[in-house]
This record gives C-alpha cells, sequence and structure tokens, in this order.
C-alpha cells in the first residue's frame, strides 16, 4: 500500500465493512490450450461508499471483474459478496434504446422491478434533474450529444436503485472537455448519494482525479499489485501539480507492470 499523496480528505470516511468482498477470484476463457486466464487469484475489499478506480494494461481483467461482481459472467474460483447490495452497471457506450425517449429509457430501468408507474414518472423527473436533463425528456438519443448520452446512461444505472456503480469506461470516448463536466457531474452525485463507485479507466488522471484509491491490476492474468491511497483534497482539478505528481507515480508502477509481461 503507498502512503497517501496530500493532505486529508475532504470527504467523509467510507461506510465500515466491506461493500465488495472480492476473495481468491479466477476466471479463464476456453478450454485446453486455446484458454485464457483473464483473471487469477484476485482478492480485493471496497468499503462502503468508496471510489475505487481499477488501472492496468489493456487485457488484464479489468472489464471481466465487473462483469463478474455484477453476476453476469460465472466465477471460476473464489468467491465475490456485495452483502445483497443492488448493483447497476454502466458501459463505455451508453447503449440507449434509439426508438425510445430520454425519459422512456431512463423508466425501462424501473419497469423491470416493477415500480409503479407514478412512483416510475416521479423518480425518472427525479434523475434527470441530478444529471442536469430535466429539460430533455422528450428527445431521443440521436438529438444528444455523447456527454449528454452518458448521462443518460448514468440516470437510467441510477433508477436501479443500486448500491453499488460498476463503471466500465464510461468516459473513454469522449472528448477532454466533455469528460472533464461529467468527473464534475459524477463527484457531486456520489458525494450526493453515498453510492460505492468501482471505475474501470485507462486515464491515469482520470483515475487520480476521482478516485479515494486507485488499485493497480498485473497484466494478464490480473492480479492487485499496487494501490494507492489518495488523498488529494476535494474538488480536485485532473490538470492539478498533485493530481499530476501521483499520476506520474502510478504510470512509472504502470509502464513497469507492462515491460515485465512484455505487452
Amino acid at each position: 500500500m503507498k502512503a497517501p499523496a496530500g493532505a486529508a480528505p475532504t470527504r467523509r470516511s467510507p461506510q465500515a465493512g466491506a461493500a465488495v468482498a472480492i476473495r481468491g477470484v479466477s476466471k479463464t476463457y476456453g478450454d485446453g490450450r486455446s484458454s485464457v486466464v483473464a483473471l487469477d487469484d484476485l482478492s480485493l475489499d471496497v468499503a462502503g461508499g468508496e471510489f475505487v478506480c481499477l488501472l492496468g494494461a489493456s487485457g488484464c481483467g479489468k472489464s471481466t471483474l465487473l462483469n463478474l461482481i455484477a453476476g453476469i459472467y460465472r466465477i471460476d474460483q473464489g468467491s465475490i459478496d456485495t452483502g445483497g447490495h443492488r448493483i447497476g452497471l454502466m458501459f463505455q457506450e451508453p447503449a440507449l434504446f434509439p426508438w425510445l425517449t430520454v425519459e422512456q429509457n431512463v423508466d425501462m430501468a424501473m419497469q423491470f422491478r416493477a415500480v409503479p408507474r407514478a412512483q416510475r414518472r416521479a423518480r425518472t423527473a427525479e434523475l434527470l434533474a441530478l444529471v442536469n436533463l430535466d429539460s430533455f425528456g422528450t428527445w431521443r438519443p440521436h438529438q444528444l450529444s455523447g456527454g449528454m448520452q452518458q448521462r443518460v446512461a448514468l440516470a437510467r444505472a441510477l433508477a436501479q436503485d443500486a448500491d453499488i456503480l460498476l463503471m466500465d469506461e464510461p468516459f473513454g470516448a469522449l472528448d477532454a472537455m466533455t469528460r472533464d463536466v461529467l468527473h464534475d457531474e459524477l463527484e457531486r452525485i456520489w458525494q450526493a448519494s453515498g453510492l460505492t463507485v468501482l471505475f474501470v479507466t485507462h486515464n491515469v488522471r482520470e483515475a487520480v482525479r476521482l478516485g479515494d484509491r486507485v488499485v493497480l491490476l498485473s497484466s494478464r492474468p490480473g492480479r492487485v499489485v499496487d494501490e494507492y491511497s489518495v488523498g488529494i483534497p476535494r474538488p480536485r482539478r485532473i490538470d492539478s501539480p498533485s493530481v499530476s505528481e501521483l499520476a506520474a507515480t502510478v504510470t512509472d508502477s504502470l509502464r513497469e507492470e507492462v515491460r515485465r509481461h512484455g505487452r
């Protein structure tokens, strides 16, 4: 565990106990000589209310880990305990239904949980206001910018009444300015809601900008090889000297890991 960088965080400490407890998890794709070990004996705890960013080279199993936590993939070995908390998953692409309006896309997530219509209508309005899209409820996805589409995707994830939000490079395809704005929006929502967030990214500065903790995975097969506690006070700027300094340290470790495995 690396020593904290900067002063103590201004946000409240995460809740006691692990919201996500990962113990000795392994995952292999395929069989025989063509099989690929994505994760090997990976263990990690994420506290309730914590914002954890996962970093690692392409193919190190970051997305696989999120899919295992969400229950989309089957664990080959080990265990993942989310304490019965509801989980929301947000992908790199918004994956909105193009024939539905913004309101209808958010509402759909609640229909699957059989939430009564009146409650769905009120909750949809609340969530669209939360992501600053309350004036765009009747618009369709093709009428929105990429950043606005991701806000809808975030509202839809929150509509699942999630306690744990898994985010798989949600801002990777956006331009730098839009991404910076969404960093602020995500941080505001996270602080207001008390969500536990696991955020996958290839952008080291993004990880330091957002995370309470940055977890570095090894090249395939993925294991936890380093952790960095981010003590830089919030709100942070992605171009601030303190963020840049810690990001440089994390980048050095990431490069060394890539060199060690020749990829």
